[in-house]
């Protein structure tokens, strides 16, 4: 009998083994970002992974670091950056011999150079502000680069702010036209001004903020200091100091380097930056350092903008401002700047140019699926190019007929591939995450649709439990995405192991993609204006009812979660319907009104509904807020925040608690220290893992 036990020991191991694990998030790398070189014969991709924390044994880190690999021989990757310093925002030289890249150094991100061809990276920046998305000059002599610094460090800097000048707009400082330091001695007993003094040093101690700013939250903290972007060149010599090119209290994103300018987009030197959701983009002289209006359109913001290889054509994505706003793909000449909006019904990101310029390339979500387009300019004809078994993440355009990518499927979570642009050689590169994956067992999904009451077409997909057995019973979770804009699938990558575990765990998991939705087009997208509780529930709920007609699953232990927006309708959803038999709602907005002071995403409440203080009758805001029908909430409910998200604001999910706690109802409340509304997705690893944990903890108490 002891033989016979140490036999089958083997097989039980591997059989508990071939389930995903919580701790499998550890295991997973991605790759973050990937850049072509010049002449197209390499690639450098960004792998982000995860390594014990020291000191701390249940805690793990993010890094970051750069690999190579040969597009003619892409069986063999080179690492390029080793270290616990992350590595990233990588660009090649123009010759492509060297590379430009981000690292944090003495606490401040800076630019480092290495050359391909051997040898240690060099620090080129030690600039006090930082330093990011560093691009070489097209002799490749210099780097360029953007720095951010607030409006206390701008008066304070002779060089951007020349004469020490306040802006042109006005600060909104209440008593003051415009407002600037005092320079009189710091004194809490003695003149006005010395008090006046005083109180800044208390600001400047962290010992008070003073906000007059309109969008001063951040995502983790409240920051009342405004902040600028500059950008700045400096040569490639050990010794070389960094020049500033922008000034003033304006905002320059570097988008594109000419021999003799720079193209980039910019907010504007008379209008506070927090009341103006336009911008602009600028041709940068760099001998003169004076600016021209390149593109602007009233009322509207560019983004994702791209200049073609040869520079004579810009495409964009143009959004509307100040409502409920679509991006759309726009492209012009520069030379004529007649600005021509084409016809997509989706909002394009990672747009390039073929070198032809006959095409415009991007990904875009879209029903379900994660491809990649082209766009012809002359005959308006979109193509979508990549299947959707595969989701497009970072990629590059290799040659003419070739594409590099980083890809998820069904089957794994990330790699890279490279392929012929119609995608009939698919080349496998990479194989991050294959050895921890090999021999495990995962659920597929399967898509389902049906019709609203709109008559428009919902998509859901379905998970059986990983071990699902004929005949047998599984609980089923109803899990929702968040934005409300965000769209789900089966290539989806953040939500890849999260769904496999809650599979390997004995649940069935079915997630749908209800009105509202992003990647099925404008309408689709709009459809829950002024309606965010009663249509978009109709759709979630439709997927349940669809998914309790299958055989396995026990209508009797039925769950429900989701995040953010999602963390809003499972709170709607359960005041409203009874079928859960407990609910964990997660970093949500409960009551729209106050929200309008709570989150960083503030402008969701005017963009749907409109303020506050418009009559109910038209905004229908208390309608829509569900801490309004919390009374008839039936279902136990788990609520789950983190303490520094500001977002969606940790008072959302306090008064929802507190008002479930005095009325009896079975309700627990957890909050993450530290914790932001990023939590689930590149939050503290032992927090995402506790996260997951507490999903399947807290509905095993209902499960029996």
């Amino acid at each position: 009998m002891k033989k016979l036990f140490f036999l089958l020991l083997p097989l039980f191991y591997l059989s508990a083994n071939a389930q995903i694990k919580v701790t499998d998030i550890l295991k997973i790398k991605n790759i973050t970002e990937l850049k072509v070189s010049p002449d197209k014969s390499t690639a450098i991709y960004a792998v982000k992974y995860t390594e014990p924390a020291v000191g701390k044994p249940l805690d793990h880190e993010y890094i970051t670091q750069l690999y190579m690999v040969n597009l003619n021989t892409p069986d063999k990757s080179k690492q390029l950056t080793f270290g616990k310093n992350s590595a990233s925002q990588v660009s090649f030289s123009p010759e492509g011999k060297s590379i430009a890249f981000i690292r944090t150094a003495s606490e401040k991100p800076q630019v480092f150079i290495m050359s391909l061809e051997g040898g240690e990276p060099m620090q080129l920046t030690y600039s006090a502000y930082g330093a990011s998305a560093p691009q070489f000059s097209t002799d490749g002599s210099k780097v360029f680069f953007q720095a951010s610094i607030s409006y206390t460090e701008m008066l304070k800097d002779s060089v951007l702010n020349q004469g020490k000048m306040l802006p042109e707009w006005s600060l909104e400082k209440p008593g003051y036209a415009n407002w600037k330091p005092s320079k009189a001695k710091i004194n809490p007993d003695g003149s006005l001004e010395e008090i006046r003094a005083y109180l800044e040093k208390d600001v400047e101690d962290k010992k008070a903020k003073v906000i007059n700013r309109l969008n001063f939250q951040g995502e983790a903290s409240v920051e009342p200091d405004l902040k600028f972007s500059h950008i700045y060149s400096i040569g490639l010599s050990p010794n070389a100091k960094a020049s500033p090119l922008t000034f003033g209290f304006q905002s320059f994103i570097l988008q594109h380097v000419f021999d003799k300018e720079l193209i980039v987009s910019a907010s504007f030197k008379d209008i506070h930056p927090d009341r103006s959701q336009e911008n602009q983009i600028l041709k940068l002289d760099l001998t003169t350092l004076k600016t021209n209006v390149l593109l602007y359109k009233k009322d509207k913001n560019f983004s994702s903008v791209k200049i073609s290889g040869d520079g004579k054509l810009l495409a964009a994505v143009m959004n509307s401002v100040n409502l409920l706003s679509y991006g759309q793909l726009v492209h012009t000449s520069l030379e004529n700047l007649n600005i021509i909006e084409t016809s997509v019904d989706m909002v394009p990101g990672q747009i390039n140019w073929s070198t032809d310029n006959k095409n415009i390339f991007f990904t875009a979500p879209s029903k379900g699926a994660f491809p990649i387009f082209r766009y012809t300019v002359n005959s308006k004809n979109l193509a979508k190019l990549s299947p959707d078994s595969i989701g497009i993440g970072v990629y590059g355009l290799s040659t003419e007929n070739k594409i590099i990518y980083a890809f998820n499927s069904m089957n794994t979570p990330n790699e890279l591939a490279i392929n012929n642009l119609d995608f009939s050689s698919h080349i496998k590169v990479t194989n991050l995450n294959a050895v921890w994956l090999q021999g495990k067992k995962l659920s597929k999904p399967t898509k389902g649709a049906y019709k609203n009451k709109l008559g428009q077409t919902v998509d859901y997909w379905y998970m059986p439990p990983t071990d699902f057995q004929a005949g047998k019973k599984y609980p089923l979770i109803l899990n929702l995405h968040g934005g409300p804009t965000a769209m789900w699938g089966p290539t989806e990558a953040s939500m890849w192991h999260e769904f496999q575990y809650l599979c390997s765990q004995g649940y069935g998991v079915v997630y749908p993609n209800p009105r509202g939705s992003g990647g099925y087009g404008k309408d689709f997208q709009f459809a829950n204006y002024r309606d965010w509780g009663t249509g978009p529930a109709e759709d979630a709920l439709a997927s349940v009812d669809f998914a309790q007609k299958l055989e396995w699953v026990d209508n009797s232990k039925m769950f429900i979660t989701g995040g953010s927006y999602a963390g809003y309708l499972v709170a709607w959803i359960i005041a409203h319907d009874h079928r859960f038999k407990a609910a964990f709602a997660q970093r949500g907005v409960y009551d729209l009104k106050t929200f309008m002071g709570e989150g960083n995403a503030w402008r969701l409440v005017p963009n749907y509904f409109g303020y506050p203080w418009i009559p109910e009758s038209e905004t229908k805001v208390a309608a829509n807020s569900p801490y309004n029908f919390l009374q008839n909430i039936k279902t136990p409910l788990l609520i789950k925040h983190g303490e520094n998200d500001l977002r969606t604001g940790v008072i959302q999910s306090e008064m929802l608690y507190k008002s479930m706690k005095i009325l009896g109802k079975e309700v627990e409340y957890v909050r993450m220290p530290g914790g932001t509304h990023e939590l689930s997705r590149t939050g503290d690893l032992r927090q995402r893992i506790d996260r997951i944990l507490r999903i399947h903890e807290f509905f095993s108490r209902y499960k029996n």
